[in-house]
């Protein structure tokens, strides 16, 4: 019996097709893939033209990273009432905000990824932290007034790390315009730590701490200027008298660490009003 041509043909059409099928591109390993697609990439300037550079700087990131955890600590340990443990997580994040820059700077790391950390860090640790303990601790027990301060003291941070960071590069280094703001967060720290430490509760200290809360958050934003201590030269010799003073600060500091911060850090904090109102007279008295 003949075969039908139908057949024919179809037989004939896959005798020269491949009977294995083609390989699939293999795939993407998923780690690879997660590393890709989460790289920072940024453009830098070296050598007068501009590259793309991948990653980012170790070394300076842990210690802001250091700082952002410090920062976050103070917030649980004042939720938790221990204002004594959060004041000092504040400190610390202030040393260590202190270091991350110069670290960058004497390793030549810096970069814009850093900055932009930088900046979210000190909101936590100097923004959010200081006016979420003062809160807890005290300012909740004058009611809306209290929280009002508190919001006032997070959103003048805010600002204020927001027009420094338009402004790097257009004003005198010498000179901060407006309160640091880890100093005005190390002032109501310390005002919270020293307080606190001897159950000063009264309405009295309440209105106290809503001052102090408020007065640094407005300073913050504020026009004047407050000596930056950038222009002190660290590498270069100094007497041996600067050491030892150094050496008698940290004495005195240890003795009663709460007060004395808060001595130091009030210090400053007033000069730049008083430095203000001394160049006003001054510029009065002259013909």
């Amino acid at each position: 019996m003949s075969q039908d041509p139908r057949n024919n043909e179809h037989a004939a059409s896959h005798q020269g097709e491949d009977p294995s099928p083609q390989a699939a591109p293999p795939e993407e390993d998923l780690a690879a893939a997660f590393l890709r697609e989460t790289e920072v990439i940024e453009e830098a300037e070296e050598d007068g033209r501009t590259v793309r550079r991948k990653g980012i700087y170790l070394l300076p990131n842990l210690f802001t990273t250091s700082a952002l955890f410090a920062g976050f600590f103070a917030v649980v340990a004042g939720i938790n009432g221990d204002f004594t443990a959060a004041s000092v997580a504040i400190f610390i994040a202030m040393v260590l905000d202190g270091l991350d820059g110069r670290v960058a700077r004497l390793t030549n790391t810096q970069s814009a990824f850093g900055a932009e950390y930088d900046s979210l860090s000190d909101m936590l640790s100097f923004g959010v932290a200081p006016a979420l303990v003062a809160f807890t601790w005290i300012l909740q027990d004058i009611g809306k007034t209290g929280w009002v301060v508190a919001f006032l003291y997070v959103a003048c941070a805010a600002l204020r790390l927001a027009r420094f960071n338009v402004q790097i590069g257009s004003v005198d280094k010498k000179w901060f315009i407006g309160l640091p703001s880890p100093s005005a967060a190390a002032l109501v720290a310390a005002s919270v730590w020293t307080f606190h430490s001897f159950d000063a509760e009264a309405f009295g200290f309440k209105l106290l701490m809503l001052v102090i809360v408020g007065a640094a958050g407005v300073l913050m934003v504020s026009n004047i200027r407050y000596y930056s201590f950038k222009d002190i030269d660290l590498k270069g010799p100094v007497p041996f008298v600067v050491l030892l003073a150094i050496v008698l600060g940290f004495v005195v500091i240890s003795l009663e660490p709460s007060v004395m911060l808060l001595l130091l850090f009030g210090t400053y904090v007033a000069s730049g009003p008083v430095l203000a109102t001394m160049r006003k007279l001054r510029h009065r008295s002259e013909p």
